[in-house]
């Protein structure tokens, strides 16, 4: 059932099935004439049949609605190629748009090798790996369907009904993560910048050189925003968004801290480091971990490394294929 937030401004709660994240926040804004939704949720029919439900419920007439995607995620983009018709404009970031239109199976898969190659440089085991691989979101819930993106860049504005929205560009989660901000209203649309029940996956792309470093610096960027009102692409609305930033800027600052003190012990590989680190999730032990958990784990694992490594507190090398790291002495 749709959540009305602020006077047509509504949450839809769209399910991710057998996934820790529970669900996404799709938003959804009436206009004058025309609408807006905000995220979309997996390409999956356990999250298409209750979007269009609640769709219905709201009125909303999809060849007079507009699409905006903060980021290229399965469970944000996945399915905004079916439910966007000729009429409506997909608003997105220039960087991710190319990944979002893998349309050729190929070149998805080869994408996917290029990953599977390096998670098993960094030490990820052949078999753990393949499983990771074939039960990752990403390459399960993507979007099958070309999009025609309108694209938008920092600054940019979408004008709905009474809102007027100015684009952020906060790389970190991923490489062209976009925020929006309505000054007038004091609304941040963040959606997985900021996260108050839970913490982004802060992991490794080979667009960026370092998104740890990325992400923390546009932490600080949204930080001054005069802001009443957080709607996060997951879990609980917030207000407080300069708290929750020096919770995140602590969160990361511990973690890198426990990725130094297990390297401590001597060189290892990122696959032997993440087992050490404190992992938010329900298993009693790194083992226990499903596989595409592991992966995600081992892809902020060498987030943490890539960072620790630009500040010269570790250095890493290449032995055997394998891609080792240790302290730098």
């Amino acid at each position: 059932m749709a959540e009305e937030i602020l006077p047509d401004l509504y949450r839809i709660e769209i399910p991710l099935p057998r996934n820790p994240l529970k669900s996404l926040n799709s938003y959804v804004i009436r206009g004058k004439g025309r609408f807006l939704i905000i995220d979309t949720g997996f390409n999956r029919e356990e999250c298409l049949r209750p979007m269009l439900s609640n769709l219905e419920e709201l009125g909303v007439d999809l060849n007079k609605t507009d699409f905006f995607i903060t980021h290229m995620h399965a469970d944000h983009a996945g399915l905004v190629g079916k439910l966007a018709t000729a009429m409506s404009k997909v608003y997105f970031n220039e960087v991710e748009a190319p990944y979002v239109n893998f349309l050729d199976s190929k070149e998805l898969e080869g994408h996917f090798q290029e990953l599977l190659a390096f998670y098993t440089a960094n030490g990820f085991p052949g078999e753990e790996v393949k499983k990771a691989l074939t039960s990752h979101p990403g390459y399960r819930y993507s979007a099958k369907e070309h999009v025609d993106f309108c694209i938008l860049k920092e600054g940019d504005s979408i004008e709905i009904g009474d809102y007027s929205f100015r684009c952020i560009e906060t790389p970190g989660h991923t490489p062209g993560h976009m925020c929006l901000y309505e000054a007038n209203k004091k609304i941040l649309v963040s959606g997985d910048h900021i996260l108050f029940d839970i913490t982004p996956n802060i992991t490794f792309w080979f667009e960026m050189k370092n998104s740890l470093k990325e992400y923390l610096a546009n932490l600080e960027k949204v930080y001054p925003l005069d802001v009443n009102l957080v709607l996060p692409g997951h879990r609980s609305l917030w207000n407080n968004h300069r708290e929750r930033v020096t919770e995140l800027q602590t969160h990361h600052k511990n973690r890198l801290t426990e990725v130094l003190s297990t390297l401590e012990a001597g060189e290892k590989t990122a696959w032997g480091v993440a087992p050490d680190i404190s992992w938010d999730i329900d298993c009693s032990s790194w083992e226990q971990f499903p596989p595409p958990q592991k992966w995600f784990a081992v892809g902020e694992t060498i987030a943490h490394l890539d960072y620790l490594e630009a500040e010269g507190k570790i250095r890493r090398k290449m032995n055997n294929g394998k891609i080792l790291y240790s302290l730098a002495i």
